[in-house]
């Protein structure tokens, strides 16, 4: 209660926002005659058609609201086909313009764009990037701003130069890549956006505040358009892959010859099928261009999340995104779309005694096609849906040269869909989304899986205020079916574990054949101003299961927290910014036990001398964890305290460092963690970027699961202090021969290493004292296996064997990327990771090192792609 009126009452004092100018208005005009040449230069007489604008931007940092220490003006024009736009980016010493070269989306050096709300909907925008260097960049703009979709990739055009008067960015933009209304005349919703990086300084046409509530409904209007239709746009883009590897040769195993080839082809399109619908498809989708995941040893019970990286997911994933719980848990999680296959095959199964059988490795599940179709029309309804169906997959046995196939993963189609509905000048938002996945289970040996599984869920979001205030309210539920095995397999699983001994709000039935369950969250805020805050809770309902079309790590929970910040967003004494913030949170589950409260402080300046620092203390007073014991009761954990900060050189430079400490203390001496990074960035010239980022923690935790034991069917939960230490490397470089033609290479060396030691048997998991949770054990060693003698009768009542580990991964991966077209592109590519071990025990000391013993498994792919447009 105390945290709510504390919310209330930040809302009520007068912290004054920055005005916005008065509405700015452009009128364009129709080209007469012959169309600007795109070659970066003001030497064509159609700009004489239209006068300059501009030359009035304003700083949104670091001097929010100042004129501008560089102005800009610009002129546009446009025909039935094209729009035109053309800067002036004035610079009274051009010779210290910065022309840093990145790939696509980089944002780097100076740079001027563009901004255009073609539906007029004050919600969406589409932007458009020029660098000096001749990178482009793109975005889609949604939620009035509160999303910019770099994936976005339209097929546009653009030049620059530079010149005694600064430099000059020339744009030609297909109106079919932007989606507009049929109408004879029309309004856009128009910015123009200069970045001046040796001053890190952002400019405006029409200014809106870095502390605005929201964008796009107070960018200006761009006036004169008419006679213009809008494109159908058709892209089809077919492509050609071939591939090569080498691994390790097993002897014997004619799975693992040393070397395989293949090849192999697909195909995408881009399809307008009417002004307000496109329809995107991909048939045999190949990512091998992709960059490979970070290596990750997983202790916890639960699944980890990684990033979306395929081309055709990122691009307009916002779209389809209905997340709550701080982004943990979606609705929507591209990635079960080709994941790795569920199943395992036995290679023992009907093979003769002594007989090894080899099994051929599946490791993706093929993408037989996919679909997305998108759409919003002029009264502000929006909508997308994809349909995908993944193959059917098989893992190949050989017995003796006798071959057979297993089933690991059944044919599946994914549904989704999003649509959502504008109201009140968009200053209220209704939405909604249903996904649907649905599996052919015709192998017996997969009735474990669920058959079936629907989540739908409804969202509205309100502004008043003039948008300084905003209430989101979300509510899902979720309904799977399957056998007794698979339903039973989902109450056992780590989201929920029903089977917990002291669970007594919900119950494990062997029988059920189905699971509903629904979920929540409600926040309210303040977005704009020094003074910004919101205050949330959210629910997940312990039959809730998002995990098949979703992302959720855990349910059986209700949350609640408070955030709050004060910023200053303009020069003050030493600093550029600052940005000060506190945070309250709470979690219970569904049965009403306290297992999480935390409290953080923390604190974040940029200087002016561009160098950039935070710090912040977070205490946790109480934790417990209704999963650490893997289906045993809630296990109860003293406090913790963390300390971390940050600090970041001036990164217009050359050669630029971040440091990246972080300590932790738990109470009862019960755990201590040490992380460590430190990140050094070197451009010695415009076009090659090298980074190299090292990190290294260590962890000690005396409660660290280890195994679950029985003794004449009473369980025994193992826990031990773990010793752990991690080391990464992430090694970056990047070289642009043309804005155009790229070669980066990315590589992480990865090693961890795990002992385990002071064995202890949980006895009362959540007892108030925490000497009073464990007795201490005293295994024997032998075999590579613990035995215990519980009554001392020199018979061990129960063993397991030693959890020590040590793995060690090098993962790199190498693109050449060459756009020789617009929108077509050749790829050459190597990937290689190599396995070996990360600690080297020996009799008289331990080592650590990277010389993995293992061979390299090498990927050599080539692809080529050419898009077809009409």
């Amino acid at each position: 209660m105390k945290f709510t009126l504390l919310f209330l009452a930040c809302g009520i004092i007068a912290h004054a926002q920055t005005p916005t100018d008065s509405t700015k208005r452009y009128t364009t005009a129709w080209v007469k005659g012959t169309a600007p040449v795109i070659d970066g230069l003001l030497n064509d007489e159609a700009w004489e058609q239209v006068e300059w604008a501009g030359g009035d931007f304003r700083q949104v940092n670091p001097d929010k609201g100042k004129p501008a220490s560089v102005q800009t003006k610009f002129k546009i024009l446009y025909d039935d086909k094209n729009l035109y736009a053309i800067f002036r980016c004035y610079d009274p010493e051009p010779e210290k313009i910065v022309k840093r070269m990145s790939r696509r989306d980089s944002f780097d050096g100076d740079w001027v764009e563009i901004h255009i709300d073609s539906y007029y909907d004050k919600r969406t925008a589409f932007s458009f990037t020029a660098s000096v260097s001749g990178v482009k960049s793109d975005e889609y703009v949604s939620n009035n701003g509160d999303d910019w979709d770099a994936s976005w990739d339209p097929i546009w055009y653009m030049k620059t130069s530079i010149d005694k008067e600064g430099w000059i960015a020339e744009m030609r933009i297909p109106l079919s890549q932007l989606r507009f209304t049929n109408k004879e005349e029309l309004v856009w919703g128009l910015n123009v956006q200069r970045r001046f990086f040796r001053n890190q300084e952002n400019s405006r046409w029409q200014y809106i505040p870095p502390d605005a509530a929201g964008y796009v409904h107070l960018m200006g209007e761009m006036n004169g358009i008419k006679g213009i239709k809008p494109q159908k746009q058709l892209e089809i883009q077919p492509y050609l892959v071939t591939k090569a590897e080498t691994f390790q040769r097993e002897e014997g195993n004619p799975y693992a010859t040393g070397t395989s080839s293949a090849a192999d082809m697909g195909l995408d399109a881009k399809i307008g099928i009417t002004s307000d619908i496109t329809l995107d498809l991909t048939v045999n989708p190949d990512f091998g261009q992709v960059e490979a995941d970070p290596s990750q040893v997983n202790l916890s019970a639960f699944e980890l999340f990684f990033r979306e990286q395929r081309p055709f997911f990122t691009e307009g994933a916002n779209t389809l995104d209905f997340s709550f719980a701080n982004n943990e848990s979606n609705l929507f999680y591209s990635r079960r779309v080709g994941r790795q296959p569920q199943g395992w095959a036995d290679p023992d199964k009907n093979g003769a005694d002594g007989v090894n059988e080899y099994v051929k490795p599946v490791n993706r599940t093929k993408i037989l096609g996919a679909a997305k179709l998108s759409g919003k029309n002029k009264k502000g309804f929006s909508w997308a849906l994809m349909e995908s169906v993944t193959a059917r997959e098989y893992a190949e046995i050989d017995s003796l040269g006798h071959k057979r196939k297993e089933q690991v993963e059944p044919l599946t189609n994914y549904f989704v869909m999003r649509a959502q509905q504008d109201f009140n000048q968009a200053n209220t938002v209704v939405g909604g989304m249903f996904t649907a996945v649905n599996r052919q289970l015709q192998n017996t040996d997969l009735t474990w899986l669920r058959r079936s599984a629907y989540t739908g869920g409804l969202d509205v979001l309100h502004h008043w205020s003039k948008r300084r205030y905003y209430i989101s309210a979300k509510g899902m539920l979720s309904h799977v079916e399957g056998s007794a095995e698979a339903i039973s397999v989902t109450q056992r699983s780590s989201v929920r574990f029903f089977q917990r001994p002291d669970n007594k709000h919900t119950e494990f039935d062997p029988n059920r054949k189905s699971l509903t369950g629904t979920g929540g969250q409600v926040v309210v805020g303040k977005k704009s101003g020094n003074l910004v805050s919101d205050l949330g809770v959210v629910w997940q309902s312990p039959e809730l299961e998002l995990n098949d079309a979703g992302f959720m790590p855990q349910t059986d929970i209700i949350s609640q927290w408070f955030w709050m910040q004060y910023r200053i967003l303009k020069p003050k004494g030493i600093a550029r910014s600052q940005r000060f913030n506190i945070n309250e949170w709470r979690e219970y589950d569904f049965g009403g036990r306290n297992l999480n409260e935390g409290y953080n402080v923390n604190a974040h300046a940029e200087f002016k001398n561009f160098w950039q620092a935070g710090t912040g203390v977070t205490y946790r007073v109480r934790g417990a964890s209704n999963s650490d014991l893997r289906g045993g009761p809630t296990l109860r954990y003293p406090g913790r305290l963390y300390y971390w900060g940050y600090i970041n050189s001036d990164f217009r430079k050359k050669f630029y460092a971040s440091l990246t400490p972080e300590f932790g203390f738990g109470n009862e001496h019960f755990a201590r963690s040490i992380f460590m990074q430190l990140r050094l960035t070197w451009r010695p010239t415009n076009a090659l970027n090298l980074s190299v980022a090292p990190s290294y923690s260590h962890n000690e935790n005396e409660m660290q699961y280890v195994t679950t034991a029985e003794v004449s069917g009473e369980p025994r939960y193992i826990v031990a202090r773990i010793d752990q230490n991690t080391v990464r490397m992430v090694i970056r470089a990047t070289y642009m021969l043309t804005p155009n033609l790229s070669i980066q290479y990315y590589g992480q060396p990865f090693g961890t290493a795990g002992r385990y030691s002071k064995f202890k048997s949980i006895t009362n998991a959540s007892a108030t004292e925490y000497v009073g949770r464990f007795v201490p054990l005293n295994p024997t060693f032998s075999a590579n296996t613990y035995w215990v003698d519980e009554n001392n009768d020199n018979v061990p009542d129960y063993s397991y064997g030693k959890p020590d580990f040590n793995f060690g991964q090098f993962r790199s991966n190498m693109v050449m990327r060459w756009e020789y077209i617009p929108g077509s592109t050749f790829f050459l590519v190597w990937t290689r990771e190599r396995n070996g071990e990360f600690y080297d025990s020996h009799p008289e000391h331990k080592s650590y090192s990277f010389n993995f013993d293992q061979k390299g498994h090498n990927i050599f792919l080539m692809k080529f792609t050419y898009r077809f447009r009409a």
